[in-house]
């Protein structure tokens, strides 16, 4: 069964879908799970969403993470689709700290392809799990935010609260 559930966090409402053994196929800032959907890989989609009040270990990682344990989202587990490159970029997302600025150039050395800047770029917006796979962290070279799936306001939020917390 896949169920999904939305948190009030002080960023706004962030909803996220998992599957029958907790792991997140999507999340982010939004109430609607409309939103997050088209995201999913085909091979990842299901039949059935049914609402749920309380997604255990997943909420309770969202709720702590806005609270300023920004560690809380590190051990959930997560699964997206998509090619080698993306799938190993993801990866590397996780291993990106909170606090810090990373842009997209460094972002793609930290995948093992320095030319590849576009690439990383494309496996930030094509993420469909935001702040588990946190590419919120990975910034412009001149430090600007750049796009963000859910808004550079928020995006600034994300990185002034971890600033703050870490």
């Amino acid at each position: 069964m896949i169920k999904w559930s939305t948190v009030d966090t002080p960023a706004g409402p962030f909803c996220a879908v998992v599957d029958a053994d907790g792991v997140v196929l999507a999340s982010g800032w939004t109430a609607y799970t409309d939103d997050l959907l088209p995201q999913v890989a085909p091979s990842l989609m299901f039949e059935t969403l049914v609402e749920a009040p309380d997604l255990g270990p997943v909420t309770r990682a969202v709720t702590a993470y806005h609270e300023g344990d920004l560690e809380a989202i590190d051990d959930i587990p997560v699964n997206q689709s998509s090619g080698p490159y993306l799938q190993h970029a993801w990866k590397v997302l996780r291993t990106v700290a909170p606090g810090k600025l990373t842009s997209y150039a460094e972002f793609a050395s930290l995948t093992g392809k320095p030319r590849a800047v576009r690439a990383a770029a494309s496996a930030c917006s094509r993420n469909a799990v935001a702040l588990f796979v946190p590419c919120h962290r990975i910034v412009r070279s001149d430090g600007s935010v750049g796009e963000f799936r859910w808004g550079p306001d928020r995006k600034k939020w994300l990185l002034h609260h971890e600033r703050t917390h870490s």
